[in-house]
């Protein structure tokens, strides 16, 4: 790994502007600042030790093709895959766009070469009635566990699916957002963006009743859902309750939290939603990601047609 570098004067002062620029301009959020400084870091260290000097503006603009695919093929032999390579030539390619823009020169070669390409895989969405068995407290009755911890599961898997939450977007909630009986919910998604989102009367039920149950003091601005000894709910204690459920349902192991999503989207699709609706309610910045889901529901209509047609 090439991290131990140091980085010439200018270029280190436009990194600094550039991360100013991405977190105060586009809104994103610190995680994938960090992610972009890394990306950017590492091409640098690589150049340093390839060209055997710290990169200057002037020297990256001079960059030819074939030094970009030598930290390809260098990062390759460290045994990163086409994801990881997409996503530093994206962090790397964005640096130079806003040195392009503000006049500090252009890294021609970076667009000159190709993206490594990533096969797209397929969401894969629940059934609708085992999407609904999934938000039941009851189905996990027999489990040694408080009813209130039972009742908190559910009524996140229900956020999931009826509201077509992330993870975060659902444990990133307020106890305040459910005070009286709301029928929309304001949620906080990625890059602070916020968007607002029907809640359906029996999400916002399983929701009273978890509160009803908690044991614990849930003050106005504290998290929504709180964990066995009164803090934040992780993550994890959902993935691992939804590993549970798949137990005891027989789902299969795409039947994730995040999979609860995917259904939302694509049974709002299958019974007739507008692609660009199903965009906002998903808090999607771009339409080409949601049209993901158009091919999920032909899949599914095809299994219908080679299934039950006489002649196929």
């Amino acid at each position: 790994m090439y991290m131990a570098f140091a980085t010439a004067p200018d270029v280190a002062a436009e990194i600094g502007r550039w991360l100013s620029y991405l977190g105060a301009e586009k809104r994103m959020s610190p995680k994938t600042l960090d992610a972009y400084r890394r990306d950017v870091a590492q091409f640098l260290a690589f150049l340093t030790a390839h060209l055997g000097k710290p990169p200057s503006l002037k020297a990256l603009a001079k960059l030819s093709p074939a030094d970009v695919r030598a930290f390809l093929a260098a990062r390759r032999a460290e045994g990163a895959g086409n994801r990881s390579l997409m996503r530093q030539l994206a962090g790397a390619r964005s640096f130079a766009r806003f040195l392009e823009r503000n006049g500090k020169g252009k890294v021609g070669a970076l667009s000159a070469v190709r993206t490594p390409k990533i096969p797209r895989s397929l969401p894969k969405p629940l059934t609708a009635s085992s999407a609904r068995a999934v938000t039941d407290a009851d189905m996990r009755a027999g489990e040694a566990r408080d009813q209130w911890v039972l009742a908190r599961d559910a009524a996140v898997m229900a956020l999931l699916y009826g509201c077509g939450l992330r993870i975060s977007e659902a444990l990133s909630l307020k106890r305040r957002d459910f005070n009286g009986a709301p029928d929309t919910l304001t949620v906080t998604g990625k890059g602070n963006k916020t968007r607002m989102v029907p809640l359906l009367p029996q999400v916002a039920k399983l929701a009273a009743d978890y509160v009803a149950l908690c044991p614990y003091d849930l003050p106005a601005n504290g998290p929504l859902f709180v964990g066995a000894r009164g803090g934040s709910l992780s993550p994890r204690i959902v993935q691992l309750a939804m590993e549970r459920l798949r137990g005891a349902l027989g789902l299969p192991d795409t039947a994730t939290p995040h999979a609860l999503r995917h259904s939302f989207a694509t049974h709002l699709l299958a019974g007739g939603g507008d692609l660009r609706a199903i965009q906002e309610l998903l808090g999607h910045a771009s339409l080409s990601t949601t049209q993901i889901y158009t091919a999920v529901d032909a899949e599914r209509l095809l299994d219908v047609y080679v299934n039950t047609h006489p002649r196929a």
